[in-house]
């Protein structure tokens, strides 16, 4: 696996060419896309375009995840946020951000009066992929035991797993509040796991909830876990699973690798936003 260094520059040159960068774009407007999907509006060759994957692939900008015969790509945003971090962050990155916000809606505006036509909006997805020495089995229960789940997440997950039973992410703290519920949509054990995923209380506007999926491929002795949520109602909800994410999956990732979490719970990193998630669900 490339250093730091090695993967910074993998990740500039993909990012060089206009076509790769333009796939980027198809793929941060709709995830899980197939090849012949990505093929569509670039009017290319499939092998021309699979080059272009490929290269993006091992800048780990994007991933894959086998659907039966099908292959599907999706947008890797970790990458971009080490560059955003590195190389972005040390600068004026809040006005940047607000002078990029006034380019996108003196934009956007622009576009609703040229056309006649609203501008879109369309509901980010989020993607993570992380390796653990483990076995499937063992990631699969990790995932599904109340008790596992409190000891690295923090909340116990408490349901029966079958598809369409309901299920809850509990307080440890004795309150029995759930600060997440939702539906299991499917549990393929020990491969697959979809649940949908929001606050109690939570009313998704499209009437689409958000959905959470766990893919669990085992390889020789080691197991590739990849981490999909869709249909995040706002950039608030996609920032904070940016941040959640990765911290639940370190840690677990910790728990089945050395048998203890991680010294401190690298969600206290976010505790701001975090304590701000959880009041919403405390009683009034």
């Amino acid at each position: 696996m490339p250093d730091g260094t090695d993967q910074a520059d993998l990740v500039f040159k993909a990012l060089a060419d206009p076509t790769r960068r333009r796939l980027l774009d198809l793929l941060h407007a709709e995830g899980g896309q197939t090849l012949g999907q990505l093929c569509a509006p670039l009017d290319m060759a499939r092998q021309s375009v699979t080059q272009h994957l490929a290269l993006l692939e091992a800048a780990s900008l994007v991933v894959t995840v086998r659907r039966g015969r099908q292959k599907l790509h999706y947008l890797n945003p970790v990458p971009l946020h080490e560059i955003q971090r590195r190389w972005i962050g040390k600068f004026e990155l809040p006005r940047l951000a607000v002078l990029a916000e006034i380019k996108t809606l003196a934009q956007s505006g622009r576009q609703a009066e040229e056309t006649g036509v609203p501008p879109m909006t369309s509901k980010p997805d989020y993607m993570y992929v992380t390796y653990i020495e483990a076995s499937a089995e063992r990631v699969w229960q990790a995932l599904t035991d109340a008790d596992l789940t409190a000891a690295y997440w923090g909340h116990a997950n408490v349901s029966d797993w079958q598809a369409g039973s309901q299920w809850q992410h509990v307080r440890v703290d004795g309150s029995g509040i759930a600060d997440v519920v939702g539906t299991v949509l499917e549990a393929t054990a020990p491969t697959r796991l979809k649940i949908t995923f929001d606050a109690p209380d939570a009313s998704p506007a499209s009437g689409t909830p958000s959905a959470v999926t766990f893919d669990i491929e085992q390889y020789h002795e080691i197991v590739k876990v990849t981490v999909t949520h869709e249909n995040l109602a706002t950039d608030e909800d996609y920032s904070a699973i940016s941040a959640g994410w990765p911290a639940v999956l370190a840690n677990l990732k910790s728990l089945l690798e050395t048998g203890h979490v991680l010294p401190q719970a690298p969600w206290e990193m976010h505790a701001g936003l975090r304590e701000e998630q959880m009041a919403r669900n405390d009683p009034r």
